[in-house]
């Protein structure tokens, strides 16, 4: 049954997805890293991109069968061997070294304005997102980390949104009711997921609208609910 959405007065904290909301890749792809292809050519420089390309679907397919985000080494394996390459150890610490996340990463312009004008008003905040672990160590290198109170990734829970374990997690580590928390992801589904569960919501779309969903074209807008 679908709860009544919450009214603006209600309303103590936003909890929002990262990818597609806060921050995107820089180069447009999230997975695998930008740096993949480079650091696999230094092992094996006869590779084409031909057989990149297809590695990465395999790796596509890998992660539309598993039932939350897969380990980030196991991922790497299975696109390593479509390449004919042995996943050595070395290469698998080679592949999620850690790199500072602004040369992976950015926010989107209005992202840092807005969580401090929020967080100048009292509200908030949190993640929900399917991830992996690291998430809130590279919010921390691109400069929002210090704006949220708690992080649920799926990789950590075991789950992927539209799982309620997902959005509860955020909720109840801020000791809010969901009716007291507005949801915003760029996937229109995940947010009525959330709708349904008692969850005020809001599904960004910067570049399209989102039929029978509320919606923001930026971040800036989610201040008049505040």
């Amino acid at each position: 049954m679908t709860t009544q959405p919450s009214s603006p007065e209600d309303l103590r904290a936003v909890l929002f997805d990262s990818g597609g909301v806060l921050i995107q890749p820089i180069g447009g792809r999230w997975n695998p890293r930008a740096d993949f292809e480079q650091t696999v050519l230094a092992y094996d420089p006869s590779i084409t991109p031909e057989q990149f390309a297809a590695a990465i679907i395999t790796g596509d397919h890998f992660f539309a069968a598993s039932s939350s985000t897969p380990d980030y080494d196991d991922y790497h394996r299975v696109m390593l061997r479509d390449l004919g390459m042995e996943p050595t150890s070395q290469l698998l610490v080679d592949l999620r070294r850690e790199v500072p996340p602004a040369t992976i990463l950015e926010t989107y312009p209005e992202v840092v304005g807005t969580l401090e004008e929020l967080s100048r008003r009292g509200v908030r905040m949190a993640v929900v997102s399917d991830a992996w672990p690291d998430l809130p160590d590279l919010h921390a290198g691109l400069g929002i980390g210090e704006f949220f109170e708690a992080y649920a990734i799926s990789a950590e829970l075991g789950c992927d949104k539209p799982d309620p374990r997902m959005y509860h997690h955020a909720s109840t580590a801020l000791n809010l009711a969901p009716a007291q928390c507005l949801f915003v992801d760029d996937d229109p589904s995940l947010v009525t997921a959330a709708i349904t569960l008692g969850y005020a919501g809001r599904a960004v779309c910067r570049n399209s609208t989102a039929s029978d969903v509320p919606s923001i074209a930026s971040l800036t807008e989610l201040l008049d609910l505040f």
